[in-house]
């Protein structure tokens, strides 16, 4: 055999080896190994450190995993969320598109993670940009996690971590206000609903405690406590939370600030400066700046003032751009309180000043400066009332009248606080007869008060008096141009739907 002959022989049979071995040697996989399932628990406890460094010797020692880019998302997405830096965000999104090539290019596409990791990825980074005002990106990515997610499920109809982002996108959108982000998907086809959303999520919940998939748990109850008492606004949150949460490990740091939230949105105030006076800490933990603006907030609703210094500590450790105007906000307050004029000024001039106004709360921050002083009276029985105390709330109003105030915000405020808290002492009657009154004094007024008197009235209605319900629903509905329209008339649209024809 000449020369020639054996150097093709040898090609050939170089090329047939290399065909018949390339999907075994290029094919990535996915692989949750115990190794990626110990970054992952870091990661839900907020050890992010030690979760980059567990991520980095897997990707050494298994280069074609694709749990990895998956994993180094989620790092990402709990950085960003714990930083609130808009600087960082900008940076770090160029590795969204890096980790969908790689998953998407070269991954096993037999496997459930393939479509699912890509469907994740993209919601994450969703859910950031609407920190941010990127309602147009994440309405694509939302269209896009959803039609993986779908797919994936036809595919693989028992992978039951499916749910998850089909719970989660369902709540999302079947709650979704009028706006941008909504005309946007409406285009896309995509509509949701609450209930079938929140059902999802509460039934993989209890089948993941004795699943195989018992290790994603926490990020289930993560994304449920949240939409329980931020999106669907349910009675049942505080409870739900606590229970669910009870079995998560005291070293997550993500369990204080989950309980700890939960508690103070839902007047259990002590109890949530109880959970954060306890929370882990070291060097190990991802810093959380949050938690400070969380403590002081918890502090102040009893009116303890060295909450001051909790605002003051979030300032200074906080590299963000959100929850700077309300913190400076909740400061004006204290120095309200105290009858400091000087540093309550000061306060007023660095909310004009500092900070962004992304977050809904720097925006309100800035609508309570144009306002101007809020009443020493009110003020009070409005941070009672947020904790949970409500006998208080009342004493702090007791022996005033809507005449004693010369501002008609006030007047109206005035109703309004009545109104909250006579509902949430359960007398209904005195309850409404506040809330009828708000509404007739506040309802072509910038403010609050009147849209949601309305809402809260359909709430007390529903179930006893549906007409009258739909009515509140209704007038909720109809109220524009005030404070926190989108999130009341999203409330009042289920409220609608949940009566029923």
């Amino acid at each position: 055999m000449s020369v020639k002959s054996s150097l093709a022989l040898l090609l050939k049979s170089t090329l047939i080896v290399f065909f018949i071995l390339a999907p075994s040697i290029v094919k990535a996989n996915f692989d949750f190994n115990s190794n990626c399932l110990k970054a992952y628990q870091y990661i839900f406890e907020l050890k992010l450190n030690a979760a980059r460094q567990i991520i980095a010797a897997e990707k050494r020692a298994h280069p074609q995993n694709s749990i990895v880019p998956l994993l180094e998302n989620y790092i990402d997405y709990f950085y960003l969320i714990t930083t609130e830096n808009k600087k960082e965000f900008d940076r770090l999104e160029n590795k969204k598109s890096e980790r969908l090539d790689i998953i998407s290019d070269d991954s096993d596409r037999r496997s459930p993670y393939y479509l699912y990791a890509q469907a994740e990825i993209n919601l994450q980074w969703a859910l950031l940009r609407g920190r941010y005002g990127e309602f147009f990106a994440a309405a694509r990515e939302i269209n896009r996690a959803n039609s993986l997610l779908r797919e994936n499920s036809k595919k693989f109809p028992v992978f039951p971590l499916n749910n998850k982002g089909l719970g989660l996108i369902n709540v999302f959108l079947g709650n979704l206000p009028e706006g941008v982000l909504k005309k946007t998907l409406s285009a896309f086809g995509i509509k949701g609903n609450v209930q079938i959303g929140l059902a999802m999520l509460d039934q993989l919940t209890v089948n993941l405690q004795t699943s195989t998939y018992e290790p994603f748990y926490p990020e289930v109850v993560f994304y449920y406590a949240f939409v329980l008492s931020d999106v669907a606004h349910s009675p049942a949150a505080y409870a739900k939370t606590m229970k669910y949460t009870a079995r998560i490990a005291d070293s997550s740091l993500l369990k204080s600030y989950l309980q700890a939230y939960i508690c103070s949105r839902n007047a259990h105030n002590d109890e949530a400066i109880a959970v954060l006076s306890k929370r882990p800490s070291g060097d190990a933990y991802q810093v959380f700046p949050f938690l400070e603006l969380l403590m002081g907030t918890a502090k102040l609703n009893k009116l303890d003032y060295s909450a001051a210094l909790n605002f003051k500590k979030f300032l200074t450790i906080n590299k963000g751009v959100n929850y700077i105007k309300d913190a400076y906000l909740h400061i004006s307050w204290i120095a309200l309180l105290n009858n400091d004029t000087g540093a309550y000024n000061a306060a007023i001039t660095q909310i004009r000043s500092a900070g962004s106004t992304y977050h809904d709360k720097d925006k309100q921050a800035m609508n309570e400066v144009a306002a101007g002083a809020p009443s020493a009276e009110l003020l009070k029985a409005r941070l009672l009332f947020d904790g949970g105390y409500y006998s208080g709330a009342l004493d702090a109003l007791s022996g005033v009248q809507a005449t004693s105030f010369k501002k008609e915000k006030d007047k109206v405020e005035f109703y309004y606080r009545m109104g909250r808290i006579y509902d949430a002492l359960g007398k209904d009657e005195a309850a409404l007869q506040y809330y009828q009154r708000t509404v007739n004094t506040g309802r072509n007024l910038k403010y609050y008060y009147a849209a949601t008197a309305a809402l809260n009235m359909g709430k007390i209605y529903a179930g006893r008096n549906n007409a009258k319900a739909r009515i509140c629903f209704t007038m909720a509905c109809n109220m524009k141009n005030h404070e926190y329209e989108n999130s009341i008339e999203a409330q009042a649209k289920e409220g609608l739907r949940s009566l029923g024809d």
